[in-house]
């Protein structure tokens, strides 16, 4: 009889390590809570326009690719990637702007505007980056660290490339100007982590984006995974949605069964989550359950996420797919983002503007955005969102018609906002995080959510809050981890 197992989730993630579950020949059911597959990377449409809610930024297509290779299939058949130029455009409130692309000639033209001698310091960090990425992505990104020997055995590359100093500490190492430090080091916030204290392995960001690109998934990220969805339920997997998982029964010391909201139950010999960790935890009929959920809520979260989404009469030809526009700070608005109690009123924002290289997102003669703005989760600043969200809201709005949209909020058609509340509620994450555990050094690797858990051994993690972390690439790799301890336990 062919193994089955469970997927408790369907965020990317969760659907990789389904898709590859299923190609290894071992019957995968994915149970979902909401309504549509795709987790963080859920949608909404409005009127023909289409409103991604989760990551927008698309990066090493390969680790997606190899999905459909599995089973001698092509991503082309389900998903159509369009590349983004220029990556991002960074802009600050003195009116400096600068075009992150992948053309050398056209970036040190603009970093040497900045400075000229940092265009040598430039050339320096991309060849620190590009050793980062052997050994922090090709080499470990998908290597399950289950015990504290992995640990050991990565230890002396990582110390090599001084993994316990911050990407923003490393940067400064290699160049002097101020804004072109802001401009190598944001990266982080993208997956969680602050600059300031985020492990430098990080910088393999840089790396990854220069040599594989930038891509946008044509009919939104949305469509990413209606891709992956097809392409699972092809091999034959089973989709569950709307039906949320209560608990995780176990039996001789084993997750042995699955209970929905509905009364469903279903027994598989292994289960997977890529659901939020501590509550998975807290679903675990067991006293590891209780332990291991008590334990982690005591670590460090990364913070959430005030997400604006909006729509326009007319359209935006100068405005690109992605913008970064910086605050007047940065040092000191990320220790109010990640250590204090309050509402940044000078947010830093990241603009998507999907219509910039899909004009479909939206009906003909208008456009598709969303904004947000990194905001302290809920255990740091407990504030009444339904309160607070339509002021902060208006200020986010406010910031984008003066420094990049002029006669933006008399234009504007559909505005909707996504709340630190609404994490915690839509999403069941803990504390209303975005991206599950801080990525400092001592919640990395051997020192995050173990790929397979070390009591309940057929009970496997899978996303943002186990090994490597967040990011599309982020959790594909913790996918492959996954997925290969489990096909050897499951299968042999």
């Amino acid at each position: 009889m062919n193994a089955c197992a469970a997927v408790i989730g369907s965020g990317f993630g969760g659907l990789a390590l389904a898709i590859r579950l299923q190609s290894a020949g071992i019957a995968t059911t994915v149970l979902e809570a909401r309504d549509k597959p795709g987790g963080r990377a859920y949608y909404w449409e409005k009127d023909g326009h289409v409103f991604d809610a989760g990551p927008t930024v698309i990066t090493d297509p390969n680790c997606l690719k190899e999905l459909w290779e599995l089973s001698g299939a092509d991503m082309t058949q389900d998903v159509t990637l369009v590349p983004v130029s220029p990556f991002y455009r960074l802009s600050w409130p003195d009116g400096t702007t600068f075009d992150y692309l992948d053309d050398d000639r056209q970036l040190h033209d603009q970093i040497a505007a900045l400075d000229p001698a940092d265009v040598a310091g430039y050339r320096r960090f991309l060849e620190y980056s590009a050793g980062v990425y052997v050994e922090g992505y090709e080499k470990l990104g998908a290597v399950p660290f289950l015990d504290f020997k992995s640990m050991l055995r990565a230890a002396p590359q990582l110390a090599r490339y001084q993994a316990w100093r911050s990407v923003y500490s490393i940067v400064s190492g290699f160049v002097r100007n101020e804004k072109l430090r802001q401009a190598l080091s944001f990266h982080t916030l993208l997956v969680g982590g602050n600059p300031m204290t985020t492990s430098s392995i990080y910088a393999l960001i840089h790396k990854l984006e220069r040599d594989g690109g930038v891509w946008f998934a044509r009919g939104g990220t949305n469509a990413l995974v209606k891709g992956m969805a097809r392409h699972f339920e092809r091999l034959g997997g089973a989709i569950r949605l709307g039906d949320p998982v209560e608990a995780i029964e176990t039996e001789g010391g084993r997750a042995s069964e699955i209970r929905t909201r509905s009364g469903w139950r279903g027994k598989f010999d292994g289960v997977a989550s890529n659901a939020d960790v501590v509550r998975t935890y807290d679903m675990l009929a067991h006293a590891r359950g209780r332990r291991a959920a008590a334990k982690l809520r005591r670590k460090r979260f990364s913070p959430s996420l005030f997400v604006v989404h909006f729509s326009t009469q007319g359209e935006w030809p100068d405005v690109p797919h992605h913008s970064i526009l910086f605050g007047p700070r940065y040092q000191e608005l990320l220790q109010e983002i990640y250590r204090g109690s309050g509402l940044p009123d000078d947010p830093s924002l990241y603009l998507h503007h999907p219509t910039a290289t899909d004009p479909g997102m939206a009906p003909p003669g208008k456009a598709t955005f969303y904004v947000l703005a990194p905001v302290p989760h809920l255990g740091r600043a407990p504030i009444d969102w339904k309160a607070k969200g339509p002021a902060y809201r208006d200020g986010i709005l406010r910031i984008l018609e003066e420094r990049m949209m002029p006669g933006l909020r008399e234009r504007i058609d559909h505005v909707f906002e996504y709340s630190p509340g609404d994490f915690e509620t839509d999403l069941n994450s803990h504390l209303g995080s975005a991206f599950s555990l801080e990525p400092i050094l001592t919640q990395s690797a051997w020192f995050r959510v173990h790929n397979r858990d070390q009591v309940i051994p057929n009970l496997y993690f899978v996303g943002a809050g186990t090994h490597p972390g967040a990011g599309i690439p982020g959790v594909v790799g913790s996918a492959k981890a996954t997925a290969g301890v489990m096909i050897e336990d499951l299968v042999g």
